[in-house]
């Protein structure tokens, strides 16, 4: 029996399974089990920022699998100390405070849990196109039918509004809205980065309705739009910061960062059995030496420009659109883009779907300039074969 069939016989069924077999992984290329190579325009959704099997990210997670792996937070520990205060000193205003957790859904819950604490209302505004995960709280965050409709009813409070469109933000915030929880780059939704008048906009209505404004940057934080946060671009300082996938290269983790208009939270408020684990903590903290020494930001600001003008040059009536912020990009058809991706993995290239029309790239910020090209070609190949 092959690989592929034991998994479809012994995993929940819940994911759609590509016929390919990777088995290992070098900086943005894979394997997979007869040889074949791959160009990783995935990136494992955004994990993998420094790529596959980087060597100061492993030697992180080989030195502190020896030392100590798990430590409830019950239980003051060195090295999540001294990411917590890393991990603060770097995010956009620099909150004293940060939630370690697993993943970037179980950030979300615990902003909109915080949220909610906080302010002593129930409400939450977050934008129609937007993802924040499948979880209860953040699946209700989440606008698109195909996730939300198999699990109604939902958790109450919830409201969606147009993205980027400050009015209908304004007309949806009252004295009932704990906070309002936007992306600065539509991921799922499309690569649909917002303006900067929009979110000096929220920044402000929330300050004046006494709203808490929490940002989703599980996917564009850690470099991936040419900052190390996407905030930055605009200056931006939330109240709340939902952090995952690239927070860690690969291990499991995410973070939620707490800035001073959010109350104290009580003792027992929240918890996490594996939440800021020591191998977790020691993985980030690479992640983080990484990014600075090696300037990824900057290299994914710099690429990125590079693969849009490749993107926005490809001659194909298929084409839409091409839309993106550093190494995250997006190109939309005309048509549905499974098949296409399908192409893809034919021609050795790794990308994934961005909504139902939509061909999204977010590489490893390592990834080559002649690994993109090959990438940037073999799209137009498969995009030909239709035309």
């Amino acid at each position: 029996m092959s690989v592929l069939e034991r998994e479809r016989r012994h995993t929940s069924g819940v994911y759609p399974k590509r016929d390919v077999e990777l088995v290992r992984g070098r900086g943005a290329r894979l394997w997979d089990a007869d040889g074949h190579e791959y160009v990783d325009c995935a990136a494992g959704h955004g994990v993998a920022a420094l790529g596959h099997a980087h060597p100061k990210l492993t030697q992180a997670i080989a030195t502190q699998a020896r030392l100590l792996v798990t430590c409830p937070e019950t239980y003051p520990n060195d090295r999540r100390a001294t990411y917590a205060a890393r991990l603060s000193d770097v995010l956009p205003g620099s909150p004293e405070r940060v939630f370690l957790c697993n993943s970037g859904a179980e950030a979300v819950e615990a902003a909109l849990k915080f949220a909610r604490l906080s302010t002593g209302r129930t409400g939450v505004v977050a934008a129609k196109r937007g993802f924040h995960g499948r979880t209860l709280g953040a699946l209700s965050a989440t606008w698109d039918r195909k996730y939300r409709e198999p699990f109604a009813p939902l958790v109450p409070g919830f409201s969606h509004v147009v993205y980027d469109d400050l009015d209908a933000m304004e007309a949806a915030i009252d004295d009932e809205t704990a906070c309002v929880l936007i992306e600065i780059v539509q991921g799922e939704g499309g690569v649909h980065p917002g303006s900067a008048e929009y979110f000096a906009g929220l920044r402000r209505l929330c300050d004046e309705r006494g709203a808490l404004l929490a940002v989703d940057e599980v996917q564009t934080g850690f470099g991936r739009t040419g900052r190390l946060f996407a905030c930055e671009h605009h200056e931006l300082v939330p109240d709340l910061i939902c952090l995952g996938k690239a927070i860690g290269g690969g291990v499991p983790m995410g973070a939620a960062g707490i800035g001073p208009r959010v109350a104290d939270l009580p003792v027992g408020a929240h918890g996490s059995t594996f939440g800021g684990n020591p191998l977790a903590c020691a993985a980030a903290g690479a992640v983080l030496d990484v990014l600075a020494e090696d300037r990824l930001p900057e290299r994914a600001s710099v690429i990125g420009a590079w693969l849009l003008d490749r993107l926005r040059a490809l001659d194909s009536p298929l084409i839409r659109d091409v839309r993106g912020l550093g190494l995250m990009a997006a190109v939309e058809l005309r048509t549905r883009s499974t098949p296409y991706l399908r192409k893809l993995l034919g021609a050795r290239v790794l990308a994934l779907p961005a909504g139902p029309t939509g061909i999204r790239f977010l590489p490893p910020l390592v990834i080559r300039r002649e690994e993109l090209s090959f990438a940037v070609d073999a799209l137009a190949r498969v995009l030909a074969e239709e035309a």
